[in-house]
């Protein structure tokens, strides 16, 4: 009876290997933080990768920029009615864990295809972002500059006319000379900015 208990389980585990793949990749929900990032993905996506062309990518996002940015949602400086109570609730949940999360995840290229004629015309443009955003548009995190990339477009194009129309984070000094910039900028060009910097792999 032993024995063909054994063969039997010997069967079971011959067959698991056969049908299963060698190792199985761990998914978005299973990185540590993932239980209190959860309620992000209704709006953000599954591990904060946006399925939509409003939304942000929170995937591979700096720690640094995401707490500033969640910080200023829950205290007004960044107004938006919409985020603050969820911004309110990550500081409760824990937000170190939660900015950790999403910088663990690994950025997907934007769902939102860009007009490739849009893209030439803002890779010609991008050249007044490099010196702060560099020439990738991939930001520097030491100093609280976000990387740009893969973002949709919808989102960065609306960012930037909010930023041109002192409309975020009107009371934060560092970001004046940005807002200085931008309105320098015709709002036709902001459309390509966000188109060529949501096409950057």
């Amino acid at each position: 009876m032993r024995t063909l208990v054994s063969i039997l389980g010997g069967c079971v585990i011959l067959l698991l290997s056969l049908v299963l793949p060698a190792g199985v990749m761990a998914g978005p929900l299973d990185a540590p933080g993932s239980t209190k990032a959860v309620t992000c993905s209704a709006c953000h996506g599954l591990g904060g990768n946006s399925p939509s062309d409003t939304m942000p990518t929170l995937a591979g996002m700096s720690p640094e920029y995401f707490k500033k940015a969640i910080q200023d949602y829950a205290s007004g400086g960044r107004p938006a009615a919409e985020m603050e109570p969820f911004a309110k609730m990550v500081i409760q949940l824990g937000l170190d864990d939660v900015a950790a999360y999403f910088a663990g995840q690994q950025r997907e290229p934007a769902r939102i295809a860009a007009d490739a004629a849009a893209v030439a015309r803002g890779r010609a443009a991008s050249t007044q972002c490099a010196s702060c955003h560099g020439p990738q548009g991939k930001g520097d995190p030491a100093k609280g500059i976000p990387d740009l990339t893969g973002q949709p477009p919808g989102y960065l194009r609306h960012q930037m006319l909010l930023f041109k129309a002192e409309k975020r984070n009107p009371a934060d000094e560092p970001l004046k000379a940005l807002k200085a910039v931008m309105k320098t900028i015709p709002d036709g060009t902001l459309a390509d900015l966000a188109a060529y910097y949501s096409s950057v792999k």
